[in-house]
């Protein structure tokens, strides 16, 4: 490949996260407004993982077999259509369901870092790797500052600027990211390999182990947080008189992602 593609990469990731951190300082303020407890509002945010846990798998051996291209066009027009379902939204299921669409077709990451791989060296690949980090790190800086922003107009502005984003991603791999060859991988005599099998043989490995479970406990502490804060916060601290909103957590939710991307960057530089 005579010209890389890594910044392409950097750019769909970038534009990625700026269309998932745009929606979630607003998420649980949306979702209360259609009548939802904080329970519900929690549930909502595990349906969202629990298809995204469910379909990952898949969506991975797919790409070995099609190519990531083609995998990641499908996972972000599933992002796209879950957005505009979204913004569409005037009852509770109707976000269930925009959530549970975005979350089976969100394997945006996986498939990127996949694809990282395929045309990166050894030698180069954790700074590579690096590159993600610094665009989840912009995306968490900006993409909370600009909800913040347009929640102050509608709260169906910053869903729509997110779906927004997400078709800018998908005209960006269309244009912008060349093809790789598949990678096919083998198959055992009864069929497909599982990989349920394998991630939970990876979580045994003596040496591979116990950094799973460290990045299991370091998303478990980021999830419970950044889905809960929103909440607490409207319920604990209030600005000028009034309690916080989508843009008072989408402030806090950038100066975080500040914090982030001068970590990243220092720590890849």
């Amino acid at each position: 490949m005579k010209k890389s593609p890594l910044f392409s990469i950097f750019l769909i990731v970038l534009v990625d996260v700026l269309g998932l951190t745009i929606i979630l300082p607003l998420l649980p303020f949306y979702a209360e407004s259609l009548g939802a407890t904080p329970v519900v509002v929690g549930m909502l945010v595990s349906a969202y993982a629990a298809c995204q846990l469910i379909a990952g798998p898949p969506l991975g051996h797919l790409s070995d077999r099609v190519g990531r291209r083609p995998v990641l066009l499908v996972s972000q027009m599933g992002t796209f259509a879950g957005f505009l379902m979204l913004a569409s939204a005037r009852a509770l299921w109707m976000v269930f369901l925009a959530r549970i669409i975005d979350g089976l077709t969100a394997g945006n990451l996986t498939v990127a870092q996949a694809y990282i791989s395929d045309v990166t060296t050894p030698e180069n690949r954790a700074k590579s790797f690096g590159m993600i980090g610094i665009a989840f790190g912009l995306g968490f800086l900006i993409g909370p500052a600009a909800s913040g922003y347009l929640a102050q107009f509608s709260h169906t502005y910053p869903i729509l600027a997110a779906a927004a984003l997400s078709l800018t991603s998908v005209l960006c791999t269309y244009f912008l990211l060349p093809a790789v060859a598949p990678h096919p991988t083998p198959e055992t005599e009864q069929g497909r390999p599982s990989r349920w099998s394998a991630y939970i043989e990876s979580f045994k490995d003596g040496k591979l182990g116990p950094m799973l479970w460290q990045f299991f406990a370091f998303t478990f502490a980021f999830s419970t947080l950044f889905s809960g804060f929103a909440l607490f916060a409207e319920r604990r601290f209030t600005h000028n008189g009034a309690p916080f909103g989508p843009k008072e957590v989408g402030y806090v939710f950038a100066f975080s992602g500040l914090i982030g991307a001068m970590i990243q960057g220092g720590g890849i530089g």
